[in-house]
């Protein structure tokens, strides 16, 4: 279901040096949302792990399946790294398709439901201000967010991974953008 990237002795998740603990703190969720999910995870004892996952329906699944999928996706991470604290997402104000930004409207629809019903308080972060923290530019493209998620230890599978990480660590660098 998901592809994991796992950290090794060389390549990784994980930073190459290592964060400092983070004590007394909750499990955070990043999320770059879409088809291809992109997503970061920051759990209590401080490890970060990140990854993606793809909600294509199959050829015989119903136009729900997806969200379904996602639903109990959410749910295994709570259950399995949480219990989740906070949950950051790129906020998108603007999609090249239609198609994308249904999607994008699907999956948020969820998030934000699944998120009023357990009580995790959730927020967006619009594009730009994820692309300026992380590569010092707010248009960056994808390959830039990709070399600058290597450049701060990370080896993301892609730039759904990349952006997964960069909202990840803006929540935690800015407090969730209170510092």
């Amino acid at each position: 279901m998901a592809d994991t990237t796992l950290a090794d002795a060389t390549l990784g998740a994980t930073p190459k040096t290592p964060m400092p603990p983070a004590q007394g703190q909750r499990t955070i969720l990043a999320l770059d949302l879409g088809t291809t999910t992109g997503w970061a995870i920051r759990g209590y004892d401080g490890l970060t792990t990140s990854g993606t996952v793809s909600f294509k329906p199959g050829r015989y699944d119903g136009g729900g399946m997806r969200y379904l999928r996602f639903t109990n996706w959410l749910s295994e991470i709570d259950r399995l790294s949480g219990p989740i604290g906070a949950i950051y997402f790129e906020e998108v104000r603007r999609h090249a398709g239609t198609d994308a930004a249904h999607v994008h409207g699907g999956l948020l629809a969820v998030l934000t439901s699944w998120g009023e019903l357990r009580g995790v308080p959730y927020q967006g972060v619009p594009v730009g201000t994820i692309k300026k923290f992380f590569t010092g530019h707010g248009g960056a493209p994808k390959q830039a967010m990709v070399d600058a998620a290597r450049a701060r230890g990370f080896n993301p599978a892609d730039d759904n991974e990349a952006d997964a990480i960069a909202i990840l660590l803006w929540a935690l660098e800015t407090q969730g953008g209170l510092a």
